[in-house]
């Protein structure tokens, strides 16, 4: 099923990473679950391999996760997105922090109809859930970076192609975390990856990667150890091999809490989990049955040179997406459209939305989407600016965006009116503003809050106060409903992970508050735990902490750099009557969730995440 042919790729073609066998046997299990031939978790373990994963819903609802690997989504992907979101879901599709789409409530009989639209532009569900190697995460400014060693996408790609399907990549112990990056700064958090490739230039200027091997997140955050200073490029697949070698041999399949592939290093040993992989690549070399990947791309990517598509005005995009119609249940995506556009606005967006590409004349824009979340008028809307502005294609970020490329800086204004017009237009991307949230309580079973209550909480809060932006310099904002940390706020200048509290026979939404987290050349470093504070007073704690660096701040400090170091008994201490809530200082709200209008009852349930 190749795409390649299609002249609506825009030069930019790729391959199908889509099977309509894939997608057949998908319909021939389902219908043997359904006879009573599989048990429900038979059928489980298949269906999210498949990328089908059940809700806390106890009706038939499901999550349907798309990869998109390294974060490229053409046009005609953007349509078929559209389609699905429309035909299968609330109107709406979310972008997570691993580059994928996700669409909630959707029917199980529907999973199949969905798959064939999506296979249709070359998209899968395949490994996109369960104990699969995950989608493989690439810097969204590979290609165009000024400061890129090399483009990293051909080579993320042809790692992407080798493990699709591959015979191990479904049968581990536990899910696998790739990420590719060439930037002088790390946009896809190379150190909590269980594979993370980064880019380097050998003496001679050949091609190759400093491989680091067993970041993780959750409940044992763990920065990623090196495993190769200097790899040559070719020889990536034979490494993959390899640790997933190792990995499904020695890994904890009975254990669901551990059998991440760091548990299993810090079981063997650093250095008894080495030999075994240095064991498992000599065999991969000398055996011959992982080849090599002989691929010489150029190191960037080239213009374009094919004519664009005309773009639509900014009215009819303004009542285009007015008129797409979203419903719930859950939080549903605030659709605000701004015909006129004034000279401070647009000079803010550029200012933090826009950066050069190293090609002259060419700018990079984000599209700021809130929660992550579009919907389908918005992703047709957003293809064609694609077609018409760029290259025909966008690229999705880990803080659930989406980067434009190839736009000629002269039409910067343009594509920013029309990208206001779809309500797509807020500015300060990768600012405090641009909060990043996991879905939460609404759909995920393991969640305890609602986390994109809070996440739209802070973002409208913050948006209104550009004091505050302003103030925060570098910082980000991450939020997780549960300790997994989907929305990775592990590695957030400011996270808040949710929790619950008792009070009396009662239960209180509140936050784990934590500062400190990033990643730099070193790997990720990891936030520290501040305070424990109600839901509904999140807001006051944030301002405290933003207060609190500007007051202690050394000269030219960022909000990162401050977080990362300062002392955690002086954040205690800012943060300490704010945690105190007795029965009788309570008030009606406290015992409701952020986004929701019934009295706070969590219920955890058994995930999915490592069926």
């Amino acid at each position: 099923m190749s795409v390649v042919d299609d002249p609506k790729t825009f030069g930019r073609a790729r391959l199908s990473f889509a099977s309509v066998a894939d997608i057949d046997e998908f319909v021939a299990t389902l219908e043997k679950y359904e006879r009573g031939e599989l048990t429900p978790e038979q059928w489980r373990a298949f269906r999210l391999v498949r990328g089908t994963y059940g809700q806390r819903q106890a009706e038939d609802a499901q999550m349907l996760r798309i990869k998109i690997p390294q974060g490229v989504l053409t046009a005609d992907q953007l349509d078929a997105l559209a389609d699905v979101a429309e035909r299968h879901s609330r109107g709406f599709g979310h972008i997570t922090t691993r580059q994928n789409v996700q669409f909630h409530f959707v029917k199980l009989h529907d999973v199949e109809p969905a798959m064939r639209r999506l296979a249709e532009t070359g998209l899968t569900t395949r490994e996109a859930c369960g104990n699969s190697v995950r989608n493989i995460t690439g810097c969204p400014y590979a290609g165009v970076s000024a400061d890129e060693r090399f483009d990293v996408s051909p080579y993320a790609e042809g790692l992407t192609r080798f493990l699709l399907r591959h015979p191990l990549s479904s049968t581990l112990p536990r899910k696998f975390k790739i990420a590719f990056e060439g930037c002088a700064t790390d946009h896809v958090m190379i150190g909590i990856n269980d594979l993370g490739f980064r880019a380097q230039l050998g003496p001679d200027g050949g091609r190759g990667f400093r491989v680091t091997a067993g970041g993780g997140t959750s409940i044992m955050v763990t920065n990623a150890g090196v495993l190769h200073d200097f790899l040559p490029a070719s020889e990536i697949l034979r490494v993959a091999e390899a640790v997933l070698r190792v990995f499904k041999r020695f890994g904890d399949y009975e254990h669901k809490q551990r059998n991440r592939m760091k548990f299993m290093i810090k079981q063997l040993g650093w250095t008894r989990w080495r030999e075994e992989y240095d064991r498992e690549l000599t065999a991969c070399r000398l055996r011959g049955d992982v080849p090599t990947l002989d691929i010489d791309p150029p190191a960037s990517e080239s213009v374009p040179a094919w004519p664009k598509e005309e773009s639509p005005s900014v009215g009819r995009i303004a009542s285009r997406v007015t008129a797409g119609r979203v419903s719930g249940p859950g939080l549903t995506p605030q659709v605000v459209p701004v015909f006129q556009s004034g000279d401070d606005a647009y000079a803010r967006w550029r200012s933090t939305n826009v950066r050069p590409q190293k090609q002259f004349g060419y700018v990079s824009a984000t599209a700021t989407v809130p929660l992550g979340d579009l919907t389908s008028e918005q992703m047709r809307v957003l293809g064609e600016l694609a077609r018409a502005y760029g290259d025909g294609s966008v690229r999705v970020t880990i803080d659930q965006d989406l980067l434009f490329r190839w736009i000629d800086s002269s039409n910067a204004r343009q594509l920013y009116r029309r990208l206001a017009a779809a309500g797509l237009g807020l500015a300060d991307a990768a600012t405090i503003a641009d909060v990043v949230s996991c879905p939460g309580a609404e759909s995920c079973r393991l969640a305890v809050t609602q986390s994109r209550g809070l996440g739209r909480l802070l973002e409208d809060h913050l948006r209104a106060r550009p004091d505050l932006i302003a103030a925060a310099d570098g910082a980000h904002i991450k939020i997780s409903g549960c300790p997994n940390g989907c929305g990775q706020h592990h590695i957030a200048t400011i996270g808040f992970q949710g929790s619950v509290r008792r009070l009396g026979s009662r239960a209180v939404p509140q936050y784990f508050v934590m500062v400190g987290g990033g990643v730099s050349e070193q790997g990720a470093a990891f936030a520290r735990l501040a305070a424990k504070v109600p839901a509904r007073r999140i807001i006051d704690a944030l301002e405290r902490l933003i207060a609190l660096y500007v007051r202690e701040r050394e000269v030219e400090e960022s909000a990162p750099a401050f977080f990362a170091r300062v002392d955690l008994s002086r954040v205690k201490i800012e943060l300490a009557d704010l945690e105190r809530l007795q029965p009788g200082d309570a008030v009606p709200a406290d015992f409701v969730d952020l986004g929701e209008a019934d009295e706070f009852a969590p219920v955890v349930m058994d995930g999915e995440c490592s069926a």
